[in-house]
C-alpha cells in the first residue's frame, strides 16, 4: 500500500514582515559586513550597450498612501533583447537584475538600468520592451508580479501578446512607465483602488 509522504510540500505563504530589508538589503539598513553591496543595487558593471535609463516610482496602498517599506525587484533583457545568464551573447556589463528598497521617508524606489530590447513570445511574435517586476511589503502575503512597459513604445505595445490579451484595455495604462522631461521614466504601483495596477498570477 502506497503511503503519502509529508515531504517536499509547499510551505504556507506569509507576509514578508518588517524584516525583509534586513535580509535582502542589509547595507541599506546599516548592517555592514554581510555583502560589499546589496544584491541588485547595481545593474551596470561597466560600459553598457543601448540606452541608459532611470526608472523611479513608489508603491501605493488602496487609499493612495505610499508604502514606505516596500521592496521592488526587477528582471529584464538587455538592450538587444538578450537575458544575462541565459544568452551567451548578452551584454557582459549588464546583470539584468535589480533590487530597490523604498526610501524610508518617501517610499521612492529607483533603478539605473538600460531600456530593454524586444523579446520573442512563445508563438514567435515579438513582445514590446518590458521589465518584469516583483513587489513585497509588510502585509503582502504573496509577492506581487507585474510588468513595466514604456509609454513611448506605442507601436510595439499595440503588438505585444500580453498587453493585447488584457480584457479591459483601459487598464493597459497602469503598466506604462511615463517618460519625464528629464528623460527618466516614472512608474507608480497601486495595490488597490481606481488606479489598481494589473498584476499577473505567475
Amino acid at each position: 500500500m502506497v503511503q503519502p509522504l509529508n515531504v517536499l510540500k509547499e510551505s504556507p505563504s506569509q507576509t514578508a514582515g518588517p524584516y525583509v530589508h534586513i535580509g535582502c538589503t542589509p547595507n541599506f539598513c546599516g548592517i555592514g559586513g554581510v555583502w560589499a553591496e546589496d544584491l541588485g543595487a547595481r545593474m551596470k558593471t561597466g560600459p553598457v550597450q543601448g540606452e541608459e535609463i532611470v526608472i523611479t516610482g513608489a508603491v501605493h496602498d488602496g487609499m493612495g498612501m505610499v508604502l514606505k517599506d516596500a521592496l521592488v525587484e526587477i528582471w529584464q533583457a538587455d538592450s538587444q533583447g538578450r537575458f544575462p545568464g541565459h544568452d551567451a551573447e548578452a551584454d557582459p556589463n549588464f546583470t539584468g537584475f535589480g533590487r530597490s528598497p523604498g526610501d524610508m521617508e518617501t517610499g521612492a524606489f529607483r533603478f539605473e538600468t538600460v531600456k530593454p530590447g524586444r523579446v520573442r513570445w512563445t508563438d514567435g511574435r515579438w513582445q514590446a520592451p518590458h521589465i518584469s517586476v516583483w513587489i513585497v511589503a509588510r502585509g503582502i502575503n504573496i509577492g506581487l508580479q507585474t510588468r513595466i512597459y514604456f509609454d513611448d513604445e506605442a507601436k510595439a505595445n499595440a503588438e505585444d501578446p500580453i498587453l493585447t490579451r488584457l480584457e479591459h484595455q483601459g487598464r493597459v495604462r497602469t503598466l506604462l512607465a511615463a517618460r519625464q522631461e528629464d528623460g527618466s521614466y516614472r512608474f507608480d504601483v497601486h495595490i488597490q483602488g481606481p488606479q489598481e495596477t494589473v498584476f499577473f498570477d505567475i
